[in-house]
């Protein structure tokens, strides 16, 4: 099995968990992630967590990979962290239905 924490054991690693935590407002978190990743990672790591949702409500994996587009693999794993992971998934997705209550705000303009 794989250790779950040994990735923080890396300086860049705990530095990038620090810097997430440190951020208090959506605009500074869209600015950073889009600094640091392209729109095709954010996009993904977008879908995986909408397929954690999907998958935590009890929806079909053919349904997750067809709303998603992820692969069935990716999703058959993001099921797996879900159940044996570190908690990441169940935690987010707690705490952002409990913040929203499934509304999204709408875009600011400026």
């Amino acid at each position: 099995m794989l250790n779950k924490t040994a990735v923080w054991r890396q300086d860049s690693a705990r530095q990038l968990a620090e810097a997430l935590v440190a951020i208090d407002n959506i605009d500074t978190m869209r600015n950073f992630l889009r600094d640091v990743m392209t729109e095709q990672e954010i996009l993904e790591i977008g879908s995986r967590l909408e397929a954690a949702r999907m998958l935590r409500s009890g929806e079909k994996y053919t349904d997750i990979v067809a709303k998603t587009k992820l692969s069935s693999r990716t999703v058959a794993r993001i099921s797996e962290w879900l159940k044996d992971g570190c908690g990441g998934y169940a935690s987010v997705l707690s705490q952002t239905a409990a913040a929203h209550h499934g509304h999204v705000p709408p875009e600011r303009v400026g």
